[in-house]
């Protein structure tokens, strides 16, 4: 409490105000603490007493206005400007539960088969959801020493039961721009999972790389991206916008409006771009897809981003504690404000699920704008709209159909990722002998007997049951045998060549390529 009161103090001091004429809401916080610190039976805990009531201020706010302790706001700053040991994810506390965001690529986590919007609810077997467990004491129990072991207890929407992982900890790197490479001899593709402190420097590297192979188009991927800093996203969109666009403004009831302008220099002026957003796309991730579909720039491909449009100011204070509050909204050139509703935070929890429910993941037509939501591109002047994510251009169903029960079963328990990496150990000294490069691999190598054998022991150790014979492995096979070759692809070479492989699969990839490739890009947008 002492921290409330010294807050409310200083602010009384800095206004050059008497304690009479503060605001009565102030003056409540302020009494209420003298009172506790003064007449409770027991010796109050005015430090925990004080960060409890600041959370359940900002709890009152929106969904991303948030407080950390020293401790946690230094393992927080850690994710983006450094590497540690840990399980790999990204997450997010909401209502006491830890909510997997994504999960690290070919970290621990994504290796045992661990999923976006997992709940993790125990750690070594002590329950983490719902006893007001800090940030700190979790983070704490998830990371630790390089390859000791943790257990992780999630829950997973669709499965009644826990599910138990067992994790052994290892470096995350944190890098951002994770796969690049030439789909052809005039066509590139780069992927960006996140928004650090070192993205643009890492995406230029990628990007003149390329051009320096013969790139002319981009695909530049960015479904997954939860975003991350804002700067980063605007030096992004720098590289494809001409000096003096705005990139995208930030408007607050105290803040006014600021504009972040592309400042010249641009390496990827010209050439055909389309970009690829799904629905967990998010924050810096909107900023970019926004900005280049607004000046007509390229093609946005996919489905209806995350809709995450609020600007947080981090506040130091005093005790190495910080508040991240919400201060602004941003906007997309046209003015297009793309945060969706959250004044009802169940609802704000559960979007991506009512979205799946309610049919728009799958067509187009479920998808419904208010006419007061319209705005106009800056060059073409095509019709897009605000109010809750960034709408593609070209929308691509997400694909459910070639899923069986028994491969999602598979899925969720990581049974699949188990015996991949078995069969790699077992088989790798003439996996390596026998394919020299990435293409020789993609065309000759084919899933064998010694592989079936060891998926079916590791079903078995999973306890997962084929219950629909003959005919659901059949039609399971193909997509099982895809992913083991994406999985072998990434331990023998990097994730480019992973990503390579998935792409050749991905619909929404396919789309993204089949319009880069167009020669005039005026009418892939306009649609004619």
């Amino acid at each position: 409490m002492k921290k409330i009161i010294f807050f409310v103090f200083a602010l009384a001091v800095a206004l050059g105000t008497k304690a009479q004429q503060m605001p009565e809401h102030l003056l409540k916080l302020m009494y209420t603490g003298n009172i506790i610190s003064n007449f409770y039976v027991d010796s109050p805990d005015n430090d925990k007493i004080a960060e409890e009531a600041v959370k359940a201020m900002l709890k009152e706010l929106d969904p991303h206005s948030t407080y950390t302790d020293k401790k946690e706001t230094k393992a927080l700053l850690e994710q983006m400007q450094g590497s540690f040991s840990g399980i790999g994810i990204q997450y997010n506390m909401v209502s006491d539960t830890l909510y997997v965001i994504q999960t690290t690529p070919n970290g621990p986590s994504e290796r045992a088969g661990i999923l976006a919007g997992d709940r993790v609810v125990e750690v070594n077997d002590t329950v983490i959801a719902g006893v007001k467990m800090t940030r700190t004491d979790i983070m704490s129990r998830l990371r630790g020493k390089k390859g000791s072991q943790v257990k992780v207890g999630i829950v997973r929407r669709g499965i009644n039961r826990l599910l138990e992982f067992n994790l052994v900890r290892d470096d995350i790197s944190t890098e951002t721009v994770d796969a690049a490479y030439m789909i052809d001899k005039k066509n590139g593709y780069i992927r960006i999972t996140s928004f650090g402190a070192k993205t643009h420097n890492e995406f230029v590297a990628k990007l003149d790389s390329l051009k320096g192979l013969g790139m002319r188009n981009l695909v530049l991927d960015l479904q997954g991206n939860g975003g991350g800093f804002l700067n980063a996203a605007v030096d992004i969109a720098n590289e494809f916008l001409a000096r003096e666009s705005l990139v995208v403004y930030t408007e607050g009831r105290t803040t006014g409006r600021h504009d972040y302008m592309a400042q010249g220099g641009a390496r990827f002026l010209k050439g055909n771009v389309a970009v690829l957003v799904d629905e967990t796309s998010a924050s810096a991730a909107e900023i970019l897809a926004g900005a280049i579909q607004d000046w007509d720039r390229g093609v946005v491909v996919g489905r209806r981003s995350f809709g995450k449009g609020l600007v947080q100011r981090p506040f130091e204070l005093f005790d190495g504690s910080m508040i991240r509050l919400t201060i602004a909204r941003y906007y997309t050139p046209s003015g297009r404000c793309i945060q969706k509703p959250y004044s009802d935070s169940i609802k704000y929890e559960d979007d991506l699920m009512r979205r799946y429910n309610s049919g728009e993941m799958s067509s187009a037509d479920s998808i419904h704008f208010a006419d007061s939501l319209k705005t106009k591109t800056l060059r073409l002047g095509r019709t897009v709209y605000g109010g809750g994510g960034i709408m593609p251009d070209y929308f691509v169903p997400m694909d459910t159909a070639k899923y069986t029960a028994y491969h999602r079963a598979l899925a969720a328990k990581g049974s699949i990722i188990q015996a991949s990496l078995r069969y790699l150990d077992e088989n790798r000294e003439e996996l390596v002998s026998k394919y020299r490069s990435i293409e020789e691999f993609d065309d000759k190598f084919v899933v064998d007997d010694r592989y079936m054998t060891i998926l079916r022991e590791q079903a078995l150790k999973d306890s997962v049951e084929l219950k629909g014979g003959d005919e659901e492995l059949a039609r399971t096979l193909p997509e099982l045998k895809k992913q083991l070759k994406m999985y072998i692809a990434r331990d023998l070479w990097d994730m480019s060549e992973f990503i390579m492989l998935y792409n050749k699969y991905s619909d929404s990839f396919q789309k993204a390529y089949e319009l880069v490739r167009c020669k005039n890009m005026d009418k892939v947008l306009l649609k004619k």
